[in-house]
């Protein structure tokens, strides 16, 4: 039997496993028999890009994902801990990973500082939103990888 290619690259989180901050998961059954299929890259970024498990929850300040890149905005935990060069890892790599295995589509957390596609938090952390995407959302999306929440129709 051949192995399957993923076509996803996919947030971790949503497949079940437990790598957000609070040390959970969010997991959608849609998403998770895309990886039980063969067809999904499950990925965390945050903790590709060295961030522990479970971790203050962090938000990106003055901007959203797209002005972390260009190195307009930062991202800092609650406390005020500068953890944009670990955002920026894990983009990074979750790109790497789609360009060697021909990824081209994304299926990423909602509002979350590295997989928010269209809103992410504003940064005061007290639940506020803003427009915008997270950091690997920004990157993969740059680089022509279709991003999209667990919310939308990935498979159209």
């Amino acid at each position: 039997m051949k192995e399957q290619t993923p076509e996803f690259l996919v947030s971790a989180c949503l497949c079940g496993l437990p790598c957000r901050y609070d040390g959970k998961s969010k997991p959608v059954e849609d998403v998770r028999r895309l990886w039980e299929e063969g067809r999904a890259l499950p990925f965390c970024p945050e903790q590709a890009g060295g961030l522990k498990i479970p971790r203050e929850p962090s938000e990106i300040q003055n901007g959203d994902g797209a002005d972390v890149l260009s190195g307009r905005a930062k991202v800092l935990s609650r406390s005020g801990e500068d953890v944009t060069e670990h955002y920026l890892k894990g983009a990074r790599l979750a790109l790497k990973a789609c360009k060697k295995m021909g990824i081209c589509k994304a299926v990423l957390k909602s509002k979350s500082p590295s997989c928010g596609c269209y809103t992410i938090h504003d940064g005061s952390f007290t639940d506020a939103m803003r427009p915008g995407m997270g950091v690997t959302a920004a990157l993969l999306a740059k680089e022509g990888i279709r991003v999209c929440s667990e919310e939308d129709d990935y498979e159209g």
